[in-house]
């Protein structure tokens, strides 16, 4: 049975074939639900969706239908924002989609207060699964506008997977990320980076003196997004890792 689903999978065009075929013959209770199961798999249907979760930094995070799957290379801004944090800091996670960013520095702290937006239902719902398990406050709406206004100047840490698709590029987004995904959630605007602009307009209005933005770009759009920190009250560092190619920029509130 295993042998016969890891070469369905292959056929389809599955990378990790065998790994894949695990996962969804122990999620699988029944003969016919595994069957079920593997053809959406075939379909093109993102693994995790299909799974509910996606294994994110070591925890199990929920992943509904529609919502944003995090990442492998998102794992590295995490990393960098755990450095930066303290027992006891006020966490933000914009444009937070699953809540997965927020949920793993929860996680790595004895305690954070932690509030998660997203502008997309299906994005808070989904969060709510994983940010209220942490003690965490989600909020539906456009970036900073729900958030309390208690808030302001007082966030030690504040992390954006905000999109940073140009919206020529989606068309050229693998089929799993492109038709199953949220547009919201991709769509960066013309250069990618519209989203990154509002989140860093208004960073230092709720950031504390030293407190981090930190977002995740492209190693192409790493000069503008610099500058759009500097213009904004922040200074810039860019941290990258090649295993991950992954390129985030932290901006520190002087």
């Amino acid at each position: 049975m295993s042998e016969l689903i890891v070469n369905k999978l292959r056929a389809a065009g599955c990378v990790f074939a065998e790994d894949e075929a695990k996962l969804l013959i122990s999620a699988a209770r029944t003969a016919a639900e595994l069957e079920e199961m593997v053809n959406r798999r075939i379909a093109g249907l993102p693994l995790e969706h299909i799974l509910g979760w996606a294994e994110f930094c070591g925890l199990r995070i929920a992943v509904d239908a529609g919502v944003f799957v995090p990442r492998q290379r998102t794992e590295f801004l995490v990393r960098q924002a755990i450095a930066l944090a303290r027992s006891g800091a006020v966490v933000v996670d914009l444009c937070s989609g699953s809540g997965a960013l927020g949920a793993v520095l929860a996680a790595n702290f004895e305690r954070i207060e932690l509030h998660a937006v997203d502008i997309d239902p299906d994005a808070v719902r989904c969060a709510l699964k994983n940010v209220s398990m942490a003690g965490g406050h989600v909020y539906v709406g456009d970036l900073y506008e729900p958030l309390p206004a208690t808030l302001r100047n007082s966030v030690d840490i504040l992390v954006a997977n905000a999109p940073y698709v140009p919206t020529e590029s989606i068309r050229l987004l693998p089929p799993e990320a492109r038709i199953y995904e949220g547009p919201v959630a991709l769509n960066g605007g013309k250069d990618g980076l519209d989203i990154i602009r509002r989140v860093a307009d208004e960073a230092a209005l709720w950031l504390v003196p030293g407190g981090h933005l930190l977002v995740e770009t492209s190693e192409r759009q790493v000069p503008l997004t610099v500058e759009i920190f500097s213009r904004n009250g922040l200074t810039p560092r860019v941290a990258t890792d090649q295993e991950l190619e992954a390129t985030i920029v932290i901006g520190t509130r002087t």
